[in-house]
């Protein structure tokens, strides 16, 4: 099983608009956090080279969070080519059940471990409701089927929020990651946020998360790197 301390535990999510800010970024960071994180709107900028410019400029390793949702076959060569670039981490939806998540399956081995997405950590329960037209949707059971599911599928592990991280630990074999998003240091302040379901580093920790990500908090912060090992020894 792999070890990881507490700076591998520490994604940082390069939710910047283009690779000149992405690379101020990284090159600020290098040393400090464990791994980058890639997302859609950095990616379809600047495509693969912001990859390349990461291992250019860090050690870390990168999650490319692009949340694939396609056709099995699509997702499949997809994977394929991203197993390619040297990234350790992506991402697929669980909302279309075991055929896409067993699409895991086409890299296992090549070094490229790929995590289901159960709920977007800005989606409450009042939305999921009316989304489902149903008020008696129980979050913490639709995450914890998704993740098992991901599990038996193939998948490496999950996304889920601090809320969920528990009980998926307590469910889910030994091994399976739990990557938790929606990290809100007590002592930040994020204007305007759009998530809903948060935890403090400490907690998503306690609770069984294996990796955090932590964009926004460490982003805008007078001193990000400062913040970024503020939160690594909150989680030590």
């Amino acid at each position: 099983m792999e070890i990881m301390n507490s700076q591998d535990r520490l994604v940082f999510a390069l939710d910047v608009p283009d690779g000149k800010e992405a690379k101020r970024y990284v090159t600020m960071l290098e040393g400090v956090v464990g791994c980058f994180k890639v997302g859609l709107e950095l990616f379809i900028r600047e495509g693969p080279d912001v990859v390349k410019m990461i291992q250019d400029n860090s050690a870390a390793n990168i999650f490319l969070d692009l949340k694939l949702h396609d056709i099995p076959a699509t997702v499949r060569r997809a994977l394929r080519s991203a197993s390619k670039m040297g990234i350790k981490y992506i991402t697929i939806h669980s909302t279309e059940g075991e055929e896409i998540l067993e699409t895991a399956q086409e890299v296992k081995g090549l070094g490229l471990e790929v995590l289901a997405v159960t709920l977007l950590t800005s989606t409450s329960a009042s939305s999921l409701s009316n989304l489902w037209m149903s008020e008696n949707i129980d979050t913490a059971a639709l995450v914890l089927d998704r993740a098992t599911r991901a599990q038996k599928s193939g998948c490496a592990g999950v996304v889920c929020s601090g809320e969920e991280a528990k009980v998926i630990k307590l469910k889910c074999a030994e091994g399976f990651k739990i990557v938790v998003p929606g990290i809100r240091p007590e002592w930040s302040r994020v204007l305007g946020d759009d998530q809903n379901r948060i935890a403090t580093p400490a907690q998503a920790i306690k609770d069984g998360a294996d990796m955090i990500v932590v964009g926004r908090p460490i982003r805008d912060s007078e001193d990000p790197r400062a913040a970024a090992q503020r939160i690594i020894e909150e989680v030590q």
